[in-house]
């Protein structure tokens, strides 16, 4: 490797920066972000340095750089727009054996500013060796999506134990003891900002492992996946993705989602489709007892969101009753994802005060809605599952009061590259869609349907 990756330890310790301008600010906020006490070297500064002066947070001294300006510092940063200044700080720097960084000219460092992924006390850092600091940044941002922000939190627990634990148990038993408190329900409370339950769960634990242990706890996780795309979503889910024994995963769910669990779990396919069920829920709610009571943890992957008709609300109820753990991770449904994708607000205030959300297939079959509540002026409807019984759908609304001209669309395959929309009114938007199309798909009728034609953007 080019360069030898190091975390210094900089509280209290004097640093020296060269240069007043914008990017000596942005080094300066990540060396008092680290504790380090920062002294700046420039014949004027910019408004943000200037304040930092003022308030006591840096020191400086107005002058050009010379000859004893990095006197006493541990670490130097150059960030003049003078290159051969800076190759005079950077010559001076390595004379006296400090570490030096000169912005964007890799050239001169004798270390890299990496980009930082910062969970204090964890960090993660990302460098290209200067190659392209752009790259460094887009790496960045992938890590920033695979570690919430209350990681920290986790190791904060971690080091509170680590006496506790090197006391308590063999040198052979605490690897296993922490992979198993770190990478289950104990960290997951954790990052979940639950710290006395964390507490108390990682206490137990111990006490457990040092009279010999006990067959882990297995837990449930129901999740949503939202309505298709994998950028929608959300961390948590990410998260609990990566940590499941088992998936057990819908219809709805695309491969590309699936595929983001982790690689050595076991993948079940429990998909539920019209008129064709894989497997019954009931079968789906007896698989998850099971594999929880046998101590693994058990991964409910749901399209959209799991308690905007997800069934989710049944699941847990059952899960509750079996005294079985378990965590629900919200999903963008396919209402917010699938209309923001087609470009049709699902309120506005020219168009709609109110937003209704109904499936077009009850738990009997039938399609006995609340049909006065549905076509209430400046509203808008959204119908899920809504496709095989759209002619009746639009029948019945017509029948009690919506004008027929009411704008309507429906969607296949919203938030996926794929996506197609049809729009129409309700009177006629069963004709359009006739052989067009399959599901799955999202009904949205009302007079936002007319903004689409201004708001597309993804299409």
């Amino acid at each position: 490797m080019d360069y030898f990756p190091i975390f210094l330890d900089l509280k209290n310790r004097p640093c020296t920066v060269v240069g007043g301008g914008e990017v000596a600010s942005r080094k300066i906020a990540l060396l008092l972000k680290a504790g380090a006490k920062v002294t700046v070297v420039a014949p004027g500064l910019c408004p943000a340095l200037q304040a930092l002066v003022e308030t006591g947070d840096i020191a400086h001294k107005d002058e050009p750089y010379r000859d004893g300006a990095l006197d006493g510092a541990h670490l130097v940063i150059a960030a003049t727009d003078r290159r051969e200044v800076n190759a005079e700080v950077s010559r001076a720097a390595r004379a006296q054996l400090k570490p030096v960084n000169v912005v964007d000219d890799p050239e001169l460092c004798s270390f890299i500013m990496p980009a930082i992924v910062d969970r204090s006390p964890v960090l993660i850092a990302a460098s290209t060796g200067g190659a392209s600091p752009v790259l460094a940044r887009l790496i960045r941002s992938k890590l920033e999506t695979l570690f919430p922000a209350t990681y920290g939190e986790l190791a904060k627990l971690a080091k509170k134990f680590r006496r506790q634990v090197i006391a308590a148990l063999p040198e052979d038993a605490r690897r296993p003891f922490w992979e198993r408190a770190l990478g289950g329900q104990i960290a997951d409370l954790a990052l979940s900002g639950r710290h006395d339950k964390a507490e108390a769960g990682l206490a137990a634990a111990l006490r457990q492992a040092a009279l010999g242990g006990s067959a882990p706890r297995g837990e449930v996780y129901i999740v949503g996946a939202g309505p298709g795309n994998p950028d929608l979503l959300t961390f948590a889910a990410l998260r609990l993705m990566q940590q499941a024994d088992v998936v057990l995963y819908d219809n709805l769910v695309p491969d590309a989602i699936v595929d983001l669990t982790r690689r050595d779990a076991e993948r079940i396919y429990v998909g539920k489709k019209r008129a064709h069920h894989t497997m019954r829920q009931e079968e789906i709610n007896a698989l998850m007892l099971e594999r929880a009571r046998q101590g693994q943890r058990v991964l409910r992957l749901k399209g959209g969101d799991p308690y905007t008709f997800g069934r989710g609300g049944e699941e847990i109820e059952l899960l509750a009753a079996g005294n079985i753990p378990f965590q629900v991770v919200p999903g963008v449904t396919a209402a917010a994802g699938v209309a923001a994708y087609a470009g049709i607000p699902l309120t506005h205030r020219d168009h709609a005060h109110a937003c209704l959300l109904v499936t077009g297939n009850l738990k009997d079959g039938s399609l006995d809605l609340d049909w006065p509540a549905m076509v209430r002026p400046q509203q808008t409807l959204v119908i899920y599952m809504g496709l095989a019984g759209l002619p009746i759908l639009s029948r019945q609304l017509v029948a009690h009061g919506m004008p027929g001209d009411t704008p309507a669309a429906v969607i296949q395959d919203g938030t996926l590259p794929r996506q197609k929309v049809i729009t129409g009114t309700v009177a006629d938007i069963p004709g359009r869609a006739a052989g067009q199309l399959k599901g799955p798909t999202l009904i949205i009728v009302g007079s936002v349907v007319t903004l689409r034609e201004k708001l597309r953007w993804f299409d």
